[in-house]
């Protein structure tokens, strides 16, 4: 007897994994990024100090956004995830340089 494949479901969960890799590495790299610039700016310590450390914390956003994005329900999960705290440490960078939080 041959089974009968569902081929129906291959594409959408190929598009899926390509999606939570996507979300994995871009928006990891993202996470990092506005992390490091957001630490640098919040940290209470001298900027020769804030730089890297705040690095090296970047590095944590990263690997968890990689966590995350591979753990979750589904690809949009995933996606609001990692960019939710992207936009928002982003958000503090703007602030703290616009000059509306000094």
């Amino acid at each position: 007897m041959t089974q009968k494949v569902n081929t129906q479901k291959q594409p959408n969960y190929r598009w899926g994994v390509a999606s939570r890799s996507l979300s994995a590495t871009l928006g990891g790299y993202a996470l990092a990024a506005s992390m490091t610039a957001c630490l640098t700016l919040v940290l209470p310590m001298s900027r020769q100090n804030a730089v890297p450390a705040a690095a090296m914390l970047g590095y944590v956003g990263f690997t968890a956004a990689v966590i995350w994005s591979f753990s979750c329900s589904s690809a949009w999960k995933a996606w609001g995830g990692v960019l939710i705290p992207t936009a928002c440490c982003l958000l503090v960078v703007w602030l703290k340089t616009g000059g509306l939080i000094k």
